[in-house]
């Protein structure tokens, strides 16, 4: 049972950020994963009215507030236009509309959650977190840090020339992801690169970014064994959804799959 003895809607970043360094606060976000547990909150502090659930177009990024919704992702035209259908993609198994009205993208990077779809896709993206006392790092970076009691502000996703592709398997459409893929390629430094990102291990998602040039000419046997290549970089575990070997052949089928469609993209 989730019980909370004081609720602010905080007025500035800088309330919101005083108040979440006490010990017994939290960050309300969507609510739609912390309603579920059993925790005692003295202080719970609300985003909702500091403006941070923008998406924001410039020439050379998307600038995503925290407090952005999955069905704002989902629906958004630039997002859309520059990305095709990959970001829908990525959120459409996520329960259903109503709950991605309300699960927001900073409660879903923020929480680092193993069988997020969202931090799979944008690991392997050009992509940046703000935050309010650390500044704008990778999110490559963050992932690995040890959870704080920092705020995130938004997340950036930097434009560049690159194709993508994401894949999941789910036992039932609505259900958690057995494991999810994201792949990236593009020219960076004069080299094409690919950036492979893993998820539902069932750890959180992790990025392998590697160096090589594949065509359309390129022999299926040759994508075969870099997928499996790039597969067998991560740990895998086991749960009710599926064992560690059933995982790591399921990545070398999914990271295949992407390149392949991505090579056959006009």
């Amino acid at each position: 049972m989730l019980t909370i003895q004081n609720y602010v809607k905080a007025n500035t970043l800088e309330e919101a950020y005083e108040l979440n360094q006490a010990r017994n606060s939290r960050i309300l976000g969507g609510m739609m994963w912390l309603r579920l547990g059993n925790a005692r909150i003295k202080t719970a502090i609300d985003l909702s009215g500091l403006g941070l659930d923008q998406i924001e177009e410039t020439d050379r990024v998307f600038k995503i507030g925290a407090m952005c919704t999955l069905r704002q992702l989902e629906t958004h035209a630039g997002l859309r236009e520059f990305f095709g259908d990959t970001m829908a993609e990525s959120v459409r198994h996520i329960v259903g509309v109503q709950f991605r009205n309300q699960a927001t993208v900073g409660g879903s990077i923020y929480g680092r959650y193993g069988f997020s779809d969202i931090l799979t896709l944008f690991l392997a993206l050009d992509t940046f977190v703000e935050l309010y006392d650390g500044g704008t790092i990778r999110l490559s970076e963050f992932v690995k840090r040890k959870k704080d009691k920092d705020l995130l502000v938004s997340v950036i996703i930097r434009k560049s020339d690159r194709k993508v592709r994401y894949e999941s398997i789910r036992q039932t459409k609505t259900d958690f992801p057995v494991l999810t893929c994201a792949v990236v390629t593009g020219v960076v430094n004069g080299k094409e690169t690919w950036y492979v990102s893993v998820g539902a291990r069932p750890m959180h998602a992790a990025l392998v970014e590697k160096e090589g040039e594949i065509s359309k000419d390129t022999a299926e046997d040759t994508i075969a064994a870099y997928a499996k290549e790039a597969a067998a970089c991560y740990t895998y575990g086991t749960n009710m959804r599926g064992s560690a070997a059933y995982r790591q052949h399921l990545a070398e089928v999914l990271i295949a799959r992407a390149i392949r469609s991505i090579l056959t993209e006009e």
